[in-house]
């Protein structure tokens, strides 16, 4: 049964690195289904998964593209997720909702690692998958040293499905191992069948037999055949192809040059041959049973025409436009390609479609035409690597600025936009430049918003290491009543970490209890700018004595007192600057690993160990202390050194003393800035 072919709608995920060809693949994919009747190409930015503006202007997936095409009677919808890493978010979200996935690779074995973060995610979220080995015929190095490469960053043995046919220098063509025929490819059109080369007699039986081995650790039948040398019917080899797909025991790799359209159609034909029904996403999914509709929400697009547009898989049931999902009406219903939309009347399970303004659901959400949806898996936010402050370029733009983020963060669950209290600044956080860069370029593109960007602030402190006795006492006469206020304190430094403390020693009244608080607000006040610029924490402040005037006083006349205290006697501490030190993992490609403690180092980093990155094969965990002013531009260092795949992620760990040359810069751009 498991040999069966699929019957029904697939939603097939396009995943892969930066310039795989990905987009040019779906290009090629709707042309020759028919769901398009002009090829678009990057040059022309013509192309149906590149139709944003950002897209158009960098040449490169930006967000996530969906597009639909009919093939041998079965639908399907690819599901373009961009290629760089700085927008796996898309993919993230978008896998979820996958029937199967095709990963796009070049045929270069120096790029092969750019792959793992995407095949780690697929492993995660058990989607089985095929890698296609795209731009063939621009291959440089043996397919047998590529398959050994990717084979290192893949948990699933890969099973090589074709072979391909060199003339010279050039590949013109492959022998499909699973049927034993070779073709010819012909650009722009189907590849033609020819006699099988008589120089590949021995590398086809070779390749065909360790296909076949792989095959047979997972079916005792094929093995027994093998090993009485028996060659396997064609039927059987398919079957074990699909069931070993299926159950997620092999990766099948496939060839070809989807800017010729070679390989697309033999690409096509795996798909609706091979790739299980909706029934397998559905079950990993966890979806409960019941005769209730539910769907799942994998993008939200705020379009300039349409509005808010939640793109969903439909998980059970029919869903219609004008059903209620979590209590909110549905007011449209589009297939969508690329950022164009047709309007439709219903979906059935398995179809991804557009819902229209549903005002108060986020990337992610479960709808049910219940009165309550049930928990579903989702992708989690990404944490930020790369982050930027943040400003509206207009004041006037500021609440304009405010409802342009809120779209753009729920189109992108990966930015963040927070305000940093210690920094008093707004910080726009991503997952690297590119990233923050578009996202900015949008905000100008979607929203006429033109913002202001700068490196943040980092959050020093300062801290004193010696005692005082301060007293400060404010006095003013104007006419009718005056001010008065007379206290005592003590300074004194606490150890780092303890914050920041005040007790009241007062006996005798010399200060009126209503009085007491509003020394404290005093202190407190001074605390936030001390005498190096910066916050001042870990102090404690001991009111000792005061003296007060029956008509004078007041509490505006004691917190001033209170503040002048602080004033005076801070500088007399011996303030010192302080700088945050974060705990940073970094995680690369392990043959990247001597380049991060290099880096680790230069950035004034201390290594405290190092681990191997636990369900990630051939990586390493960097465990570190770095100072967070060194950290702003590391992600782009760290992607520089590990073919664009490094990452790290940090926690705050302690403040630290920080003197001489460095120190004095810092306090010396600080009181620039004021």
């Amino acid at each position: 049964m498991d040999g069966i072919r699929a019957e029904g709608p697939r939603t097939i995920a396009l995943v892969g690195p930066y310039l795989s060809g990905k987009t040019t693949l779906l290009e090629n994919i709707l042309f020759v289904t028919g769901a398009v009747h002009r090829k678009g190409t990057a040059a022309q930015h013509n192309m149906v998964g590149d139709s944003s503006d950002e897209a158009k202007a960098h040449e490169m997936g930006v967000e996530l593209n969906v597009a639909s095409c009919e093939y041998l009677g079965d639908t399907y919808t690819f599901l373009d997720c961009p290629g760089s890493i700085e927008f796996g978010q898309e993919a993230a979200n978008a896998l979820i909702g996958a029937d199967a996935a095709v990963v796009v690779c070049e045929p270069e074995v120096d790029k092969v690692m750019a792959l793992s973060p995407t095949l780690k995610m697929l492993d995660d979220l058990g989607v089985p998958r095929f890698i296609f080995v795209n731009k063939i015929d621009r291959a440089t190095g043996s397919v047998r040293d590529l398959l050994e490469a990717l084979q290192t960053v893949s948990n699933q043995p890969l099973v090589l499905r074709q072979v391909p046919i060199r003339v010279g220098e050039d590949i013109t063509g492959y022998v499909d191992l699973a049927s034993g025929r070779a073709y010819v490819y012909r650009d722009g059109s189907e590849s033609e069948i020819i006699d099988l080369p008589a120089d590949m007699q021995d590398r086809n039986s070779e390749a065909r037999y360790e296909m076949l081995e792989k095959l047979a650790d997972f079916d005792d039948h094929l093995m027994e055949e093998l090993l009485e040398d028996i060659d396997p019917p064609k039927d059987e080899v398919f079957d074990d192809l699909t069931k070993d797909l299926r159950e997620g025991f092999i990766v099948p790799v496939l060839l070809g040059a989807a800017e010729h359209e070679n390989g697309v159609r033999r690409l096509l034909k795996a798909l609706r041959h091979e790739t299980p029904g909706t029934g397998a996403a559905t079950e990993r999914a966890e979806i409960p049973d019941g005769g209730d509709t539910l769907s799942q929400v994998l993008k939200t697009y705020h379009t300039a025409r349409g509005g808010k547009l939640s793109l969903v898989r439909v998980w059970s049931g029919t869903l219609k436009d004008g059903d209620t999902v979590n209590g909110e009406r549905i007011s449209g219903m589009f297939r969508m390609t690329g950022q164009a939309t047709d309007k439709v009347a219903s979906a059935s399970a398995g179809e991804i479609v557009a819902l229209g303004r549903l005002d108060g659901i986020q990337t992610g959400d479960p709808l049910s035409t219940a009165k309550e949806a049930p928990t579903l898996r989702r992708a989690e936010p990404h944490q930020p690597v790369y982050g930027m402050a943040l400003t509206a370029a207009d004041r006037n733009d500021e609440v304009k600025l405010s409802g342009a983020m809120s779209k753009l963060l729920e189109e992108d669950p990966s930015l963040t936009f927070e305000h940093d209290d210690d920094a008093n600044q707004w910080l726009f956080l991503g997952q690297g430049e590119m990233h923050l860069r578009l996202a900015v370029e949008r905000l100008a593109n979607k929203y006429s918003l033109n913002v202001a960007t700068t490196k943040p602030r980092v959050p020093y402190k300062e801290a004193i290491t010696k005692s005082v006795s301060q007293h400060a006492r404010f006095k003013r006469q104007t006419g009718g009543h005056g001010q008065f206020g007379d206290v005592h304190v003590d300074i004194k430094p606490l150890p780092r970490g303890t914050g920041f403390e005040f007790t009241n020693s007062i006996v005798g009244g010399a200060i009126p209890k209503q009085y007491i608080p509003a020394v404290e607000a005093g202190v407190k006040e001074y605390l936030v700018k001390g005498p190096l610029g910066f916050p001042v924490v870990d102090v404690a402040v001991v009111l000792t004595d005061g003296g007060f005037h029956a008509v004078d006083s007041s509490e505006m006349a004691f917190k001033t007192a209170g503040t002048m205290a602080m004033r005076e006697g801070l500088s007399k501490c011996h303030p010192v600057l302080l700088e945050p030190i974060l705990q940073v993992e970094i995680a690369v490609p392990s043959e990247a690993t001597a380049k991060v403690n290099a880096t680790i180092s230069t950035r004034r980093g201390q290594i405290l160990g190092f681990d191997t990155r636990e369900g990630w094969r051939g990586w390493d965990v960097v465990t570190s202390n770095m100072p967070q002013s060194e950290i702003h531009d590391l992600i782009i260092e760290l992607r520089s050194l590990s073919a664009g795949v490094g990452t790290y992620s940090w926690t705050f760990d302690h403040l630290q003393e920080l003197t001489g040359r460095l120190a004095d810069q810092v306090i010396e751009a600080a009181s620039e800035a004021n």
